[in-house]
Formats: structure tokens, C-alpha cells, sequence
């Protein structure tokens, strides 16, 4: 408006300090209103979970509580874990019915600890290899008609939750001795702790297995209870203090070579949370699946170069013989199940139809990555790192 013009009659003309203020207030509305859509104001749902881990130095329930950070990360926080150690609400063997009963909404272990329901419980993480590793497990799990034999089983047991996976494992070593074993006869008649359907793998084998919680493993070497034993992986192994009872460290085994976590939610907590909410512990497991198996390389290889150089350990791969001995051991142990539970066998042909298709595939593009590291660096069992 020009000095000439004038206001018309009745109608006030605002101050140029009211203009900007008003314009000031509308425009921060707008700001915000396009910095945060579809915000919930309200209090954060927090959901329980119990873990099969100690707290402290554990990498298993650091592992754990990744997961529970991605979660309240993707939710901006509206949707919180409470992560709890083992034994702190049920004991470990307790945690899928804790679970299913609503007791806890969530839980981290594995299911080879729900074997003692049903065998097959052990395909989902601890089965026969047929070439495959974790990876390839959890590939059968999602995209192989693995998922829908999984949910089979949890109904078998009575289980009532849905269930997510994740940090496909690297293969478990054979585990500490008190000498290198590089003949079957070597292991026969000697008491060994393991899980799963490898406490029958390496009974067939004519070991003596005892099963034992984490741990009870070391003190149990200590005092003679057994003579040999495996748990999981150079870091978790070293945080049990194996170092101090065996200087003898096999790597590399088909008893447990395809393991992952096991992550049930309370099916009833689970389809009361919105779709969003769903996806987001869904997909923080598979984002959990990679950070984690990326944390594993780099702290299972500098915690094995601290056993063998801080603390004198002697490192072997697992002979020849005796992995062949494992195999016989699981055709056995595979084919005893399958002539009396027609499910397990449901189980095992799935698994073996897609092992045939994926791992010719997968073994025959690979190039043998063997050769090449040794091309940089030399004998591989000569290679001080």
C-alpha cells in the first residue's frame, strides 16, 4: 500500500511487529508439523526379554542387546526392550514357555535348548550340514519352506509365539582337549560336553556327552567331570576361561556347524503392536544379522590371536578323519529319526532338497578363497596373527 492509498473504513491495519510475530508462530507450526508426521505423544511400550546369557563380558548378550538398540532406534524410541541375563525371571530351559505364557514377551537363545521337546527343534539351527552353513540355514528358513516347518514344530511342543532369527554362526569349533585328537580313536570313550542333536552325533561316535550349561563347562574340565568340551566361538570360549584348563583348541566341526539365534515374541503381545511396530522387530533382526556376523569375524579372529599368542594356546583344524566320522555319525543319528517321526523326515527332506539346488550352485561358484589367502600370506597353519 502506497503512502497515497488509504485503509478502507472498518478495517484495522495490523502492526508490522504483530505481522511477523503471527507469521513467526505459523511458520514454526508448519516446520514442525514436516520435521516430525505422525508422531504418537504417548508413553513408550516397553517389552520384556529374558536372554540364555550372562550380563557382563558376554558377547552373546551384547549381541542381544544390539538388537534391543536397533528396535528402540527404528521405533524412534516409542517401542523400548527390556533386556534381562539368564536366570534373572525363569532359568534358561524355562525361557519358551516363559515366552508363550506371557511371564517375559520376548527371548533370546537358541533352539537346540528346546531340543528336550522335540528333536526336531535341533534342525532349526544345530541339523546336518549337507554342505550348508548358517547362512544357507536361515536362507531355507525364509525362502525354502523352512518357516512354515519351523511354526509346525512350535505347535508340536505347545509353543505360542512367533519367532525371528538372526547372527548366522560361524561353524562351532570342535572344541578344547587335552591333547591334540586327530584320530577317531582318539576321542573314543572320552567324556565331552555338547547340545543338541550332537549330544547324539557324538554318542554314535562313541563319545560320552554330557550336557551342561555355558557356565558349568570350565569348572566341570577343571575338576575331571568331563575331558573335552565346546561351547561356541574363540570370544565366548576365552570369556569362559577355557585357556586356563586346555592349551588344545580345535576349530572347524559338523556337530554344530549352521547355528543361529532364536528371538520368540509372545504371539499374543505380538499381534496386539501396530503393523509398523511388527515390521520393526522383524527387520531389526536382519539388521542385527549382519552387524553382528560383521562384530563376530572381527572379535572371534583377535580373541583366537590372543589365546595363542597371550596365552600359549596351540590352534588345530579338525582332521579329516574325524569330520568324516561326523558325517557317518549324523547319517546315522538322521536316519534313526526319520524311521520313527515321519515329521523330523519332513523336516530333513526340505532341508535336503534345497541344500542339492543352492549348494551346487554356491560350491561351484566359490572360488577356493583357501588358495588365495595362502597365496598372500603363506601356509595357513603357519600364519602367526
Amino acid at each position: 500500500m502506497s503512502k497515497k492509498e488509504k485503509t478502507p473504513k472498518g478495517i484495522k491495519t495490523p502492526s508490522r511487529r504483530k505481522f511477523f510475530k503471527v507469521a513467526a508462530a505459523t511458520g514454526a507450526a508448519a516446520a514442525a508439523s514436516v520435521a516430525m508426521p505422525n508422531i504418537a505423544f504417548g508413553a513408550p511400550m516397553t517389552l520384556k526379554m529374558q536372554a540364555a546369557w550372562p550380563s557382563g563380558a558376554n558377547i552373546f548378550f551384547e549381541m542381544a542387546g544390539d538388537y534391543a538398540k536397533m528396535v528402540g532406534e527404528m521405533s524412534g524410541g516409542e517401542l523400548k526392550i527390556d533386556l534381562q541375563p539368564v536366570g534373572a525371571i525363569v532359568k534358561t530351559s524355562e525361557i519358551g514357555q516363559a515366552v508363550s505364557s506371557g511371564v517375559v514377551d520376548m527371548g533370546h537363545w537358541v533352539t537346540a535348548y528346546w531340543y528336550g521337546k522335540n528333536a526336531a527343534a535341533s534342525l532349526f539351527g544345530t541339523g546336518p550340514s549337507y554342505g550348508m552353513s548358517s547362512q544357507e540355514v536361515m536362507g531355507w528358513m525364509e525362502y525354502g519352506g523352512g518357516r512354515k516347518l519351523y511354526d509346525e514344530t512350535l505347535a508340536k511342543v505347545g509353543f505360542d509365539y512367533v519367532g525371528f532369527f538372526h547372527m548366522p554362526m560361524p561353524a562351532q569349533p570342535f572344541g578344547w582337549f587335552k591333547k591334540n585328537v586327530t584320530k577317531v580313536s582318539d576321542v573314543k570313550g572320552m567324556k565331552y560336553r555338547t547340545v543338541g542333536l550332537a549330544t547324539n552325533v557324538l554318542t554314535a561316535m562313541g563319545m560320552v556327552v554330557r550336557q551342561l550349561p555355558g557356565g558349568e563347562i570350565q569348572p566341570a574340565m577343571k575338576t575331571g567331570l568331563i575331558d573335552a568340551a565346546e561351547f561356541n566361538n574363540p570370544t565366548s570360549d576365552s570369556q569362559f576361561g577355557m585357556q586356563d584348563v586346555s592349551k588344545h583348541y580345535h576349530l572347524g566341526s559338523f556337530h554344530q556347524s549352521q547355528e543361529m539365534f532364536e528371538i520368540p515374541v509372545n504371539k499374543k503381545t505380538y499381534n496386539n503392536l501396530s503393523p509398523a511396530h511388527q515390521a520393526i522387530l522383524k527387520n531389526a533382526a536382519y539388521a542385527a544379522n549382519t552387524d553382528n556376523y560383521f562384530k563376530a569375524l572381527v572379535r572371534y579372529s583377535a580373541d583366537l590371536a590372543k589365546l595363542m599368542n597371550e596365552h600359549k594356546v596351540n590352534v588345530y583344524q579338525t582332521s579329516d578323519e574325524i569330520l568324516s566320522e561326523q558325517l557317518k555319525a549324523w547319517d546315522k543319528v538322521i536316519g534313526d529319526f526319520n524311521k520313527k517321526d515321519p515329521f523330523f523326515k519332513k523336516i530333513i527332506d526340505s532341508q535336503k532338497t534345497y541344500a542339492k539346488r543352492v549348494m551346487k550352485y554356491l560350491l561351484m561358484n566359490q572360488p577356493n578363497y583357501k588358495l588365495a589367502y595362502e597365496n598372500e600370506f603363506g601356509n595357513i597353519n603357519k600364519v602367526k596373527i
